[in-house]
């Protein structure tokens, strides 16, 4: 998911370098989106590891 999140956060740099705004725009909301819900996996995924390890 992390891979995604860098892919659209990728093509939003190349979109807003070459002056496509609304396209921009989209790929970096959906890139942050993904990166947000990457974080809550992984740290739910972190939580599951330490209850479990005890």
């Amino acid at each position: 998911m992390l891979y995604w999140a860098l892919v659209f956060l990728v093509v939003a740099a190349i979109a807003g370098l070459f002056g496509f705004g609304g396209v921009a725009s989209a790929s970096a909301g959906v890139a942050q989106i993904l990166f947000f819900i990457f974080l809550v996996l992984f740290a739910l995924a972190m939580v599951v590891q330490v209850v479990k390890g005890r």
